[in-house]
C-alpha cells in the first residue's frame, strides 16, 4: 500500500471510531445513572471482569476506577471458573463486559455471583443477549460497524466500552466529590502526585541552612552570607526580627554597576524593599507559578504573621522534582 492509502485508512479507522463513541451519547438513559447507584451504594469493591480484547479493556476500566475514588479491581473471566471468583463478596459489585453479551465464560459464573449477593452490571454490544437479561443493570455499548474492514477484529467495540467506562469512572468521581488532594493520594510516585502532595514547607530551607542578615549589616557581610548559605539571596531582618527586604546577587550587580564603594554602604542601601514571599502550607507548584510571573529564582516563606520562616531556591524544586 502506497502512503496515500495507507493514511485514507487511518483516517478511516478514526472516524468509525470516532462516531462509535459518539452514538453512545444518544444512548445514555436512566440505566447509566442506575449503574452509578448501585456502585455508590456498594459496600464491598467493583470488580470487573472480562475475556479476550473485552478483559483488557476491563483492566484499564477497574484501574481508573481505583484511581478516581472507587475501590475496583480486575478478575479474569476465565480464571473466575477456576477459583479466583472467591474474590467475589456480597457487598461487591461485578461489571461484566462482553460485545456479543454470549461469552461462555462469563455466562458460567452469573449464577454464581447472583447466588453471592453480589449485584451485576453488564456492558454489551447487544441489549437482547442473555448477559444484559441476566444483569441487574444493562449498558448498551453496540456499534454499528468494527472499524476493521473485515468487521471482524474487536476495535470500534472496544474503543466504545473503553468510554463507557470513562463515563462511569468520571461521573462516579464527581459524585463522590473526589478532589485534586484525593487523586494525588493515590498518585504519589508520579509527577502529578509530587505536584499535588509536595508543600512549600516540605523542601523549604530553614534554620542554619536559611540565609539572614540585619539591616544595619554591612554590605560585606551580607555578600558572605550569601556566599556561605549559596542561595544567591539573604533575607534581611530589622531589630525586631520583621523581614524587611532580600538583598540578591543581582542587587550587588547593579550596585557595583553604579560605581558606589561597597566598603561603607549597609545593606539596607541596596536591598529590594518589597520581597516576593509564599507561605509554607502553599503547594510547592504554587511556588514554582509565582516565580514565573515575578521573574525571580528564589522565594521567602512567611508564616500567616509575615514571619520569616525560610527561603526557597529553583534549585529546591528541581532536586524535589516539582518542575
Amino acid at each position: 500500500m502506497d502512503t496515500e492509502k495507507l493514511l485514507s485508512r487511518a483516517v478511516t479507522v478514526l472516524r468509525i471510531e470516532s462516531d462509535a463513541v459518539a452514538a453512545l451519547a444518544s444512548r445514555i438513559d436512566s440505566s447509566f445513572a442506575d449503574a452509578c447507584r448501585l456502585i455508590l451504594g456498594c459496600a464491598g469493591r467493583v470488580v470487573v471482569s472480562g475475556i479476550g480484547k473485552s478483559g483488557h479493556i476491563g483492566r484499564k476500566i477497574a484501574a481508573t476506577l481505583a484511581s478516581t475514588g472507587t475501590p475496583a479491581f480486575f478478575v479474569h473471566a476465565g480464571e473466575a471458573s477456576h477459583g479466583d471468583l472467591g474474590m467475589v463478596t456480597r457487598d461487591d459489585v461485578v461489571i461484566a463486559l462482553s460485545n456479543s453479551g454470549t461469552t461462555a465464560e462469563l455466562l458460567n459464573i452469573v449464577p454464581l455471583i447472583k447466588r453471592s449477593g453480589a449485584r451485576l452490571v453488564a456492558v454489551t454490544g447487544n441489549p437482547g443477549s442473555e448477559l444484559a437479561r441476566l444483569a441487574d443493570v444493562h449498558l448498551n455499548a453496540a456499534v454499528d460497524r468494527e472499524a476493521c474492514p473485515l468487521n471482524l477484529a474487536p476495535t470500534a467495540s472496544t474503543t466504545a466500552m473503553l468510554a463507557l467506562g470513562d463515563a462511569l469512572a468520571v461521573a462516579l468521581l464527581e459524585a463522590r466529590g473526589f478532589g485534586p488532594d484525593d487523586f494525588a493520594l493515590s498518585h504519589p510516585g508520579g509527577t502529578l502526585g509530587r505536584a499535588l502532595l509536595t508543600h512549600v514547607g516540605d523542601v523549604m530551607r530553614s534554620g542554619a541552612n536559611l540565609p539572614v542578615v540585619g539591616s544595619d549589616a554591612r554590605l560585606v557581610d551580607a555578600v558572605l552570607e550569601i556566599t556561605r548559605k549559596r542561595m544567591g539571596m539573604t533575607a534581611v531582618l530589622d531589630a525586631a526580627g520583621q523581614l524587611v527586604g532580600i538583598f540578591t546577587d543581582g542587587d550587588l550587580r547593579r550596585f557595583l554597576e553604579h560605581g558606589d564603594d561597597p566598603r561603607t554602604a549597609t545593606v539596607s542601601d541596596v536591598m529590594s524593599r518589597q520581597p516576593v514571599t509564599i507561605e509554607a502550607e502553599a503547594l510547592a507548584v504554587e511556588a514554582v507559578r509565582r516565580m514565573e510571573e515575578r521573574l525571580v529564582s528564589q522565594l521567602l516563606v512567611v508564616d500567616g504573621a509575615g514571619k520569616l520562616v525560610g527561603a526557597l531556591h529553583i534549585h529546591d524544586l528541581l532536586s524535589a522534582k516539582v518542575v
